[in-house]
């Protein structure tokens, strides 16, 4: 089993009072022992960061505090040539990896580099990160589950015209390759929230989703038995490659 967590966040005045604020939340998830959580992309007034340690400074000690990896998001970084990166924050409170953002969107194009790897990273399950437009890419999902993932993350900015076929994606995702998702989205009078997490129920060898959404400046716990989805994702992969 592991405790699972998602936050959304709201609008908040400065970077300094988004953290703080958020901080508290992810001092109430770590009280009741969630292990991995996730926070949506570029939630932060400014979301241009160059530097994730002096940012996060305050999360990563929640991380150590209580042994959680956490997920802060994706944001512009802006040390080395700009990029949409997702900085992970392991359980002892340091930085252990960074997910780029494969498919940069729309303008984003103009501005930042793509990255070239889908990462796994491992502290309580292994886990990967899908950065919101990536999740419109099947190939993404499936390499990440190909390598080993056992759950995906997915930090997300959906506007609210947006929502419906995002949350379709993220169903399809999970559904492809037999996964649990848990994504996050920001709420506020542009993007449209609806966080959620999907998991998967298999009933006679048909398996759908349920699904688990959030509102306003809000936070969900779950805990998942991750092993119990290896059997059919072993299937559905093995039909998959009956066909290549």
């Amino acid at each position: 089993m592991v405790k699972l967590g998602l936050i959304q966040t709201i609008s908040y005045s400065s970077n300094e009072k988004g953290v703080s604020q958020i901080a508290e939340i992810l001092k109430t998830l770590g009280k009741k022992e969630t292990e991995i959580v996730c926070l949506p992309e570029q939630w932060l007034k400014n979301n241009e960061i160059s530097d994730f340690d002096s940012e996060f400074s305050e999360f990563k000690k929640i991380a150590k505090d209580f042994s959680m990896t956490i997920i802060p998001g994706a944001f512009y970084e802006t040390k080395r040539k700009p990029s949409i990166v997702a900085p992970i924050i392991g359980p002892e409170g340091e930085i252990i990896g960074r997910q780029e953002k494969i498919h940069p969107f729309d303008y984003e194009r103009d501005n930042v580099k793509p990255g070239n790897e889908a990462k796994i990273f491992n502290t309580s399950c292994k886990f990967g990160v899908i950065i919101c437009y990536d999740m419109v890419f099947p190939k993404v999902a499936n390499i990440l589950t190909k390598k080993g993932a056992q759950v995906l993350f997915s930090p997300s900015r959906i506007v609210r015209r947006g929502i419906s076929p995002w949350q379709m994606y993220v169903q399809v995702r999970a559904l492809e390759n037999r996964i649990p998702i848990l994504a996050a989205n920001v709420e506020n009078h542009r993007f449209g929230g609806n966080s959620m997490m999907v998991d998967l129920i298999e009933n006679n060898k048909v398996v759908t989703t349920k699904i688990t959404k959030l509102s306003g400046e809000d936070k969900v716990i779950k805990e998942f038995t991750l092993d119990k989805y290896e059997e059919s994702r072993k299937s559905r992969f093995s039909d998959l490659n009956k066909f290549q």
